[in-house]
């Protein structure tokens, strides 16, 4: 028997019954098909489940889906608004802030809130502030431009140090 949610992701209302113990990430990827929200670690080490619910940045791998019904979530298919990339999304793509792509959209989505948060971050704070994500390819310069990159795009400066 299944434990009844109504979840919003993307904009989208979802109601659902779920089993009590399935993880968000999996709901999100194996239920809606939304598969840009990977699992990587299954323990919130690598950061590439993040996604955004209610306006906090989090790693869908350790939550329950019943733990998120009334939630309102972002995953990175939501970002792009009328066809057009998020301000993040073009960044990565503009700076080479990926190369295989598997930690992309957790990186992003860490990103959104940490723009939020601090509009104008120094490269250190970036870099603090992306602790947890973890990237096995680039080695984080481009990460740091790409975001660099958002902040300018929308309308922020940004300070180095």
């Amino acid at each position: 028997m299944g434990v009844p949610i109504s979840i919003t992701i993307n904009g989208k209302t979802y109601k659902d019954e779920v089993e009590s113990r399935i993880l968000l990430v999996s709901y999100i990827r194996d239920e809606l098909r939304l598969t840009g929200t990977h699992i990587g670690c299954d323990t919130s080490s690598c950061g590439a489940c993040t996604i955004i619910m209610d306006g906090k940045s989090v790693k869908s791998c350790t939550l329950l889906t019943v733990q998120a019904h009334g939630s309102n979530i972002t995953t990175i298919e939501g970002l792009a608004e009328n066809g057009e990339m998020h301000p993040l999304q073009e960044g990565f793509r503009e700076e080479h802030g990926l190369q295989c792509g598997f930690c992309t959209p957790g990186m992003i989505m860490t990103a959104v809130q940490l723009l939020e948060d601090n509009p104008q971050p120094s490269e250190a704070e970036i870099r603090h502030g992306l602790e947890g994500n973890y990237c096995r390819c680039t080695g984080y310069h481009n990460i740091v431009k790409a975001i660099y990159h958002a902040s300018r795009k929308m309308g922020k400066e940004v300070t180095h140090g």
